[in-house]
């Protein structure tokens, strides 16, 4: 199990540095690659989070993949068609239409007393939870000049503080961990571990800022730290979040897909909650 996460999660760090690479040659396309890995990632979770949810808690099929689809197509259409200067109200009025549209979908397949006020509230979740918030990751990609470096970092800084965490919580975990931090929730974390990962989350954030020759944190040290701690404990919970969405659901991962990990949701759960507040800092740390 040990071996087949080491060298699985090689491969995915290396896929993620390629398309960081790769994408940054393509600015004045639009970064295609991160559009298609996103839009693969985000849809890939929707059928996850449907099969866990279960028949008794199932949202609406087709309105759910059609909306996470459209608000994450919502972030490329508003930049190629010129209105980056309106990039959140295009998406913020993509999210309007896909929740009165799952509200007309309801209306109009209602057979009688049943489930609509259940399936409209999951519906909404895995909308907004797969659509949603990672628009805050897609558009780190515009946060700075097309093309800049600083875009290339701040997406950057999204995926491998988080997963940083993640990684330092497993092994300092595995070497070190005594004291469980959430018994029932997730029975292997512990403080050891999180404060392992919380470390290296913070040196993971200070050596990505200093990649570049426009570091997008300024190379001041005490605020890479302030950061990689900040988006290595909202990592954290994002990691928790999907835990609470499997134990209700009494399921120990959200697929087999990932082999040593599980699900592409179990791969992907934290840079979703995190790439809110990367979004925040990093948009407070321009101003």
């Amino acid at each position: 199990m040990l071996s087949t996460r080491i060298w699985v999660g090689a491969l995915l760090i290396a896929m993620a540095v390629a398309m960081l690479v790769f994408d940054q040659r393509l600015a004045e396309w639009h970064y295609p690659i991160l559009f298609v890995f996103q839009m693969t990632c985000a849809l890939a979770g929707c059928c996850e989070l449907i099969g866990l949810l279960g028949a008794e808690r199932a949202p609406q099929h087709w309105p759910s993949y059609l909306g996470v689809a459209m608000l994450c197509a919502a972030n490329w259409a508003v930049h190629c068609l010129g209105e980056s200067s309106q990039a959140w109200t295009g998406i913020l009025g993509c999210f309007t239409v896909v929740l009165l549209g799952t509200f007309f979908w309801e209306m109009a397949t209602f057979h009688g007393p049943g489930r609509s006020i259940e399936r409209l509230g999951t519906t909404w979740m895995v909308v907004a939870y797969l659509g949603l918030l990672p628009c805050y990751f897609a558009q780190l990609r515009w946060l700075y000049p097309k093309g800049a470096e600083q875009g290339t970092l701040a997406v950057a800084l999204a995926i491998f503080v988080p997963k940083g965490c993640d990684i330092g919580a497993y092994f300092t975990g595995r070497l070190l961990g005594r004291h469980k931090m959430t018994p029932v929730l997730s029975p292997k974390k512990t403080w050891e571990g999180a404060a392992g990962g919380l470390v290296l989350a913070g040196l993971t954030a200070v050596g990505i800022d200093r990649l570049g020759s426009e570091p997008v944190l300024g190379a001041r040290l005490p605020y890479e730290l302030g950061f990689g701690l900040l988006v290595g404990a909202a990592g954290m919970l994002g990691d928790l979040a999907e835990s609470l969405l499997k134990r209700d659901c009494q399921k120990k991962d959200a697929s087999d897909v990932v082999p040593g990990f599980g699900g592409v949701l179990d791969v992907v759960d934290a840079v979703i909650f995190a790439a809110p507040l990367v979004y925040g800092c990093l948009w407070f740390a321009r101003q």
